[in-house]
């Protein structure tokens, strides 16, 4: 059984950094393509980042590019996602998903898997 697990969001101030994990189980993701997603209040689920499992291929939405970087340790399955310079927009629960192969990567709908979220709120 596929689990994925985020942990790390928190309550911060505009300008702080920020580190969400994703740990991941269940199956081996060769081939597979790890996002993260986020859903701010009121709004629809949105996709941040992405990445290849093992190409390592990354891709941003144009609203984090420069700022945030998505990365993953393969030895211990865990996808994270680095948050720097963080703004109160950037405030929404953040999800971890997984889909297989490498394209179609920004819609929601083609992802299999997803986590439970983990809430990032950041004050100005």
């Amino acid at each position: 059984q596929v689990q994925l697990v985020e942990s790390g969001g928190r309550l911060v101030q505009a300008g702080e950094s920020l580190r969400l994990s994703c740990a991941a189980s269940g199956r081996t993701f060769s081939g597979y393509a790890m996002g993260w997603f986020r859903q701010p209040p009121g709004k629809e689920r949105e996709f941040v980042a992405a990445i290849g499992w093992s190409s390592g291929t990354t891709h941003y939405t144009n609203s984090v590019k420069g700022r945030f970087a998505i990365s993953r340790d393969k030895a211990n399955h865990t996808v994270y996602l680095q948050m720097n310079s963080l703004k109160p927009d950037d405030t929404a629960v953040y999800y971890c998903a997984a889909k297989f192969g490498s394209n179609s990567y920004q819609f929601p709908g083609r992802y299999d898997y997803w986590g439970q979220g983990t809430q990032v709120t950041v004050s100005s």
